[in-house]
């Protein structure tokens, strides 16, 4: 019997399974899933990128609203300096001095930026800059800096006078100093260190000093200083019994040394006793017995800027 074999049945079956697979999504609905949630996570990483860059620059624009200017001093040899001067806003006004002169003011009303070189003064001497932007943000830098010169001069206030020391490399022909726009006085020096006390006249004066040595290098300083009065100061008996001090200064006795015989020394710090400085500016002590024999009395009193009187008695009883 001949048999008659069909392919038929299979191809349709065939194409049902096709059919079934792509009517449940297949790969191509699960690609264009995926697509599509890659563009969404990069749309929102970017927008994150932006946001975070924006609110680092509203934080950096808000930093240097803020900022004060910068200050810097470098010493460019061993006789100069650079002063630089910059900031992120306009400056209105930057100044230097030494010490306490009369300040220097530098172009810098508009600008960023400010930029300086200055001579460094022979001695020890304080560098003092300031700067301001237009905002009123304002910056101070101080340093002290020592330059060795020919000639070296210093101030050292020593009571009611002011010790002026010198020394050079060469020998000092001779010294010049005036008080404010005074006359002006010589001391003859011939020597390569010298050391004058000048006495300090009341209030606020200015002084300069130069000196000159033989090779005509000439060195100059000024210094303002406040010149206040010596306390007064009597040291007498009441005839036998006791020593009587009297003191008196217009800013008041702030402390009294004693020394007796060299050897018995007391100290009276006024200003803890009477805290009202009105009733120390008169003073008058009695407590002090006189003893048999050889009394060597020394009282030292200083007013309220430290400036002293010494006062130095003899009695035999």
């Amino acid at each position: 019997m001949n048999q008659i074999l069909s392919v038929e049945p299979p191809k349709k079956k065939e194409k049902k399974v096709k059919q079934k697979k792509q009517s449940m999504g297949g790969p191509i609905e699960i690609i264009k899933i995926v697509k599509f949630f890659a563009v969404v996570m990069v749309v929102f990483g970017i927008c994150m990128i932006g946001t975070g860059s924006y609110s680092m620059y509203q934080n950096s624009q808000l930093g240097n609203s803020q900022a004060n200017p910068i200050i810097s001093v470098e010493e460019t040899s061993e006789t100069q300096l650079t002063i630089s001067v910059s900031h992120s806003k306009p400056l209105q006004k930057v100044t230097y001095r030494w010490n306490n002169e009369d300040e220097v003011e530098l172009d810098a009303n508009g600008k960023r930026s400010v930029e300086q070189t200055i001579e460094i003064p022979t001695g020890e001497n304080t560098l003092y800059v300031y700067a301001v932007d237009t905002e009123g943000r304002e910056t101070n830098h101080q340093r002290t800096y020592t330059r060795q010169g020919d000639i070296n001069i210093n101030f050292e206030v020593d009571g009611s006078n002011l010790k002026v020391t010198a020394d050079g490399k060469n020998e000092l022909s001779y010294m010049t100093y005036r008080w404010d726009e005074d006359e002006e006085q010589t001391v003859q020096i011939n020597s390569t260190t010298t050391e004058q006390l000048i006495e300090i006249p009341k209030g606020q004066h200015t002084l300069t000093v130069s000196v000159v040595d033989i090779n005509n290098n000439t060195e100059t300083k000024e210094q303002e200083v406040k010149g206040v009065t010596k306390p007064t100061l009597e040291v007498t008996t009441d005839g036998s019994s006791n020593f009587v001090i009297k003191a008196s200064d217009e800013e008041g006795i702030k402390r009294i040394e004693i020394i007796l015989n060299e050897t018995e020394k007391s100290a009276i710090d006024l200003d803890k006793v009477y805290p009202d400085v009105e009733q120390r500016k008169q003073f008058e002590y009695n407590q002090i017995p006189i003893r048999d024999g050889e009394n060597r009395l020394e009282v030292t009193v200083y007013n309220e800027s430290g400036v002293s009187e010494t006062a130095r008695v003899l009695v035999n009883k």
